[in-house]
């Protein structure tokens, strides 16, 4: 199926509002969204960090902070 918009005509507010409603159709089955292989690597190995004492947790502001600056 080929779609198109007219991206270029659209303002900021007209594309999120296309974003959040093909985000809301997807979330009503998120079982048909299959999470890739890496995903899993990733949480296995934050995981084993956590049960080796090896990992590091700053508390949600701080971390907000990080990543505005």
């Amino acid at each position: 199926m080929d779609i198109s918009l007219p991206l270029d005509k659209m303002t900021s507010l007209d594309k999120i509002a296309v974003m959040e409603k093909l985000w809301d159709d997807l979330c009503r089955d998120p079982e048909g969204i299959p999470s890739p292989k890496w995903h899993e690597e990733v949480l296995e190995a934050r995981q084993k960090g956590v049960k080796e004492g090896k990992a590091k947790f700053i508390l949600f502001d701080q971390a907000k902070e990080r990543i505005r600056d």
